[in-house]
């Protein structure tokens, strides 16, 4: 009789099976429990890690990375202190203006971000803000597109981490501006869905700063010996609350400062 795999292995071939075949899988962490294993961040960082070596195996690219829970708020309700982390692709980059088949996600929702480019590595476990000022080309205006492989979005700290922090996709704008630009902390965000408002917020609403959440990746990435490197998108966080993509539409976000971005969902 064959033994059942190592419970990491088994809960990544969970997660690609839903995804490759759009349907949600039930909660991991009761899947983990079940198999005897700890909910804890490193075992779910374990099963990430996992499903991204075997993309890469089969020929997709990281191109970055994006954080999530870095609103206060989403955090108390996980029960959690500190945000977390995924991997950004090639394969589901998109550029301003791009039309997003709504075919290849399961339950989708899309939030307003501020992205920053790197032009040089940053690998110091200690790196401070000025640190990320002088590793940083640009920054511009992004959609990020959040599904859950988790069924009905039944989703705790557990679940996220081990799938990808929710990533599906990302949307860049097309015109970057230089970080001594711009005020980002204070800059206001909209999002409208066909031309109806329906998110606001602001850059201190990202753990007071986009780039407090950027430097915070950066020490932890560099810690792991898998360090951000020049070239690398880095997803900051949503400036406002997420919205449910429930069919066609056109979103469009506006960011003080930093321009627009959009993408319509066919």
């Amino acid at each position: 009789m064959q033994q059942p795999p190592e419970p990491a292995e088994a809960l990544a071939a969970a997660l690609r099976d839903a995804e490759q075949q759009r349907a949600p899988c039930t909660p991991l962490r009761q899947r983990a429990e079940s198999l005897g294993w700890p909910t804890t961040q490193e075992n779910a960082y374990a099963v990430q890690r996992i499903n991204e070596a075997r993309r890469i195996a089969d020929g997709d690219r990281v191109t970055g990375r994006k954080i999530g829970l870095t609103a206060a708020s989403v955090r108390r309700q996980l029960g959690v202190d500190q945000p977390d982390y995924g991997a950004l692709w090639s394969s589901t980059a998109f550029g301003d203006g791009a039309e997003i088949p709504l075919a290849g996600f399961i339950r989708p929702k899309v939030e307003a971000e501020v992205a920053i480019v790197l032009d040089k590595d940053l690998t110091a476990a200690d790196a401070t803000l000025a640190d990320l000022f002088a590793a940083t080309a640009y920054a511009v205006p992004a959609l990020e597109i959040v599904d859950s492989r988790i069924a009905d979005w039944d989703i705790r700290l557990f679940d996220t981490i081990a799938d990808n922090a929710s990533a599906a996709g990302y949307v860049l704008g097309a015109d970057p501006k230089r970080l001594d630009q711009l005020s980002l902390r204070d800059a206001g965000m909209t999002l409208a869905e066909d031309g109806r408002e329906v998110s606001q917020g602001r850059g201190g609403e990202c753990m007071g700063h986009p780039l407090n959440a950027a430097v915070w990746l950066t020490r932890q990435l560099a810690r792991l010996g898998t360090p951000l490197r020049a070239g690398d998108v880095v997803l900051t966080g949503a400036l406002g609350p997420m919205v449910t993509i429930s069919g066609p539409s056109f979103f469009e976000a506006h960011i003080e400062g930093l321009g627009r971005v959009a993408a319509r969902f066919t």
